[in-house]
């Protein structure tokens, strides 16, 4: 099993990249465009490390200390990376939730974590406020932080420094992050200091990334890939950071060639929505690593080596592996392999399945919050237990061969059937629903359910059901189709055969 013995805090991670070239570029910050200007803010090593400081003064006047939670419900944005640095050297330890997310999936996350302060937009406070009073913490338990933004001197944080940094230990929580599973409810992803310094030195030695380069961040921040590949890596490597506000198919060579980055991380669905806009080239783009998270086509993987000036190369990992465990090889890389072992990682097949070794809370995450039956059941011998499923070729290549059936890959997140189908569940005139997957030519695969009715002859509005949806579930997991069907088709014991739905997703709505 995979040990760490030159194991720090994350925490000690950002001071000693500081310290060691504090005039360096850390951070440069595209805003949205606003009348085809760009409103691009930088910020060196040094003069971030006054922000962090600033921002966690003002979270300890309001409570926060060693083990607090610090929710967090922001866009790309300099206020996220300032506040996930000082909840870190303060000990305390952050709860990242889609800023776009519905008013039950934020109270969710609030009602599990029991934050001391919870920072969000100003423009999304109404809905950040009416979660947190559904999750019972607008009683003097919760201080909001509403922030702009797009105020880059960030003067929400005043003036006063935090110089009080505690002493941490290796495998405090730093983190905890939602990632849908095969359980009724998302899981809470316990990560510690530990595991953010290792998801950053083991991504940065795979990618070769040193104190010049720098790294293009499109992908959303409260998400794993661009927390552990890109900005954890950066402040390991003492690399510079391009952060976006939003990702933009059409922009994304433009920003490229802008901040001459050397590094990105993508999914194959952005991927195949910037070859979509065309495959016109741009001056100035020469990325020397790119990453991307499941299969793209030979044709495609042509295409985009000859516009980023790389051959991209794919990767697997999950929120609980932290770095990806499985890499493609800089040289000659196969466009549909998941890769090799990752330098640092211990992964193995048992019985078909991809399992990860490692040490919990320094080379692995440290558990799921508060659930340690789910923890234990998701480990066999000390192995982690993936459910996704290869072969591994003589070369030591891993092949993808399916995943576990109530999880899907929309756009490279994560998106729960179970979770899906208890929303569609609660609507009234509904029997039981089942929702399955069905092949999306730019987003890998998207949900898509099939209801039956409590009573046939007066069976629910179909379009009310998919305003149910839009108000209770964020964008990737709303059922892109809803069909009515009679019955579920069901094995021998009464279980749901879902993979003949799967197959009558190709070919048209089912009659059963």
């Amino acid at each position: 099993m995979t040990s760490w013995p030159d194991a720090v805090t994350f925490a000690h991670t950002w001071q000693r990249s500081v310290d060691r070239a504090p005039s360096d570029p850390f951070l440069i910050f595209e805003g949205p465009e606003d009348d085809a200007h760009h409103h691009v803010h930088t910020w060196t090593y040094v003069e971030f490390d006054g922000v962090v400081a600033r921002c966690g003064a003002l979270l300890r006047e309001y409570g926060v200390g060693e083990g607090s939670a610090v929710s967090v419900a922001l866009t790309n944005s300099p206020a996220f990376v300032a506040v996930w640095l000082a909840t870190s050297r303060l000990g305390a330890w952050l709860v990242p939730s889609d800023p776009l997310a519905s008013v039950p999936e934020l109270a969710a996350h609030l009602g599990r974590t029991q934050p001391v302060v919870g920072v969000c937009a100003i423009q999304r406070a109404a809905t950040y406020r009416q979660a947190a009073t559904h999750a019972g913490l607008l009683t003097g338990l919760m201080t909001v932080i509403e922030v702009d933004e797009s105020d880059a001197a960030l003067s929400i944080f005043g003036d006063v420094e935090e110089t009080r940094w505690p002493q941490l230990a290796l495998t405090q929580r730093a983190a905890v992050l939602f990632t849908s599973g095969t359980t009724s409810t998302p899981k809470g992803v316990e990560i510690t200091q530990a595991n953010y310094a290792f998801a950053g030195a083991t991504m940065a030695a795979a990618s070769s990334l040193e104190p010049h380069h720098r790294q293009l961040v499109v992908l959303p921040m409260f998400h794993a890939n661009a927390q552990f590949y890109s900005v954890a890596s950066a402040i390991w490597a003492g690399a510079s950071v391009a952060l976006m506000h939003t990702f933009s198919p059409g922009g994304f060579l433009t920003q490229a060639a802008r901040h001459r980055v050397t590094h990105a991380s993508l999914f194959a669905a952005p991927i195949r929505m910037i070859l979509s806009r065309g495959a016109t080239p741009i001056a100035g783009v020469a990325l020397q690593n790119c990453w991307y998270a499941m299969n793209i086509t030979h044709d495609q993987h042509e295409t985009l080596s000859s516009l980023l000036g790389c051959r991209p190369r794919q990767l697997y990992g999950m929120t609980e592996t932290l770095p990806a465990v499985l890499t493609e090889p800089a040289e000659d890389p196969v466009p549909d392999s998941m890769g090799c072992a990752t330098l640092g990682c211990c992964v193995d097949l048992q019985d078909g399945e991809i399992v990860v070794g490692g040490e919990p809370g320094i080379t692995l995450f440290a558990g799921y919050l508060d659930d340690p039956t789910t923890t234990a059941a998701n480990f066999s011998n000390g192995w982690f237990q993936t459910g996704d499923r290869a072969h591994r070729g003589d070369d030591g290549r891993f092949w993808f061969e399916g995943r576990r059936s109530d999880v899907l890959k929309v756009a490279g997140e994560n998106v729960s059937t179970v979770e899906v189908e208890q929303v569609i569940s609660a609507f009234p005139g509904v029997l039981e629903v089942a929702v399955v997957g069905r092949p999306d030519e730019l987003r890998d695969e998207v949900p898509v359910a099939f209801v039956v009715a409590s009573d046939p002859a007066a069976p629910p509005d179909i379009r009310a059901v998919h305003e149910w949806c839009r108000q209770r579930l964020t964008k990737g997991k709303r059922p892109r189709d809803i069909t009515l069907v009679d019955q579920l088709p069901r094995t021998s014991v009464g279980k749901i055969r879902k993979f003949v739905l799967r197959d009558e997703t190709s070919e048209g709505p089912l009659s059963v």
